[in-house]
């Protein structure tokens, strides 16, 4: 399975995702979509997953859930927009983390990109970073991998460029 992920786009989307998600099977979005246009456009592409985010409104919070738990290749995936990153989570995600285990916790928000295993809770952390223009990024960024038998490979960063002015 080919994943496309991104988060923050904050109602852009650069038209470079759509050429870099061509190849993928499904497009994970991390939240903080801001509008209903960008996952249309996702979702037209292909196979959308996603949550959403702090600043997303009451039409984008009834078309996607604040956690998204499901299995991928026989990994158990946990998706949230704000989930702090390891080892300071924020209470919220401790606490659930305490009461469910996950193999893979994506998140967004920090507009940081940042990959990274967390034994504590022997996950795999990945945020990446944040494709919109909006925030203190400079860099838009995106990411591919594959899951394949229970592991991650190819993993892949894609800088689209400079955020733009807003």
């Amino acid at each position: 399975m080919k994943i496309g992920l991104i988060s923050d786009t904050h109602s852009h989307l650069d038209p470079k995702v759509l050429e870099y998600f061509q190849s993928v099977d499904e497009i994970w979005h991390a939240g903080d979509i801001g509008e209903v246009s960008v996952t249309q456009q996702l979702e037209h592409l292909k196979p959308l997953r996603a949550v959403y985010g702090n600043i997303d409104d009451k039409n984008l919070q009834a078309l996607y859930p604040e956690y998204l738990w499901f299995d991928c290749e026989g990994l158990r995936i946990w998706m949230t927009h704000i989930a702090g990153s390891p080892p300071n989570y924020n209470p919220r995600t401790k606490k659930i983390l305490k009461e469910k285990s996950a193999d893979v916790l994506i998140c967004g928000h920090s507009h940081i990109l940042k990959v990274i295993k967390d034994p504590k809770y022997n996950l795999l952390y990945i945020n990446p970073g944040a494709a919109g223009n909006h925030g203190f990024h400079h860099i838009k960024t995106i990411m591919r991998f594959e899951i394949l038998n229970k592991e991650i490979k190819n993993m892949e960063v894609i800088e689209l460029g400079k955020r733009g002015k807003i």
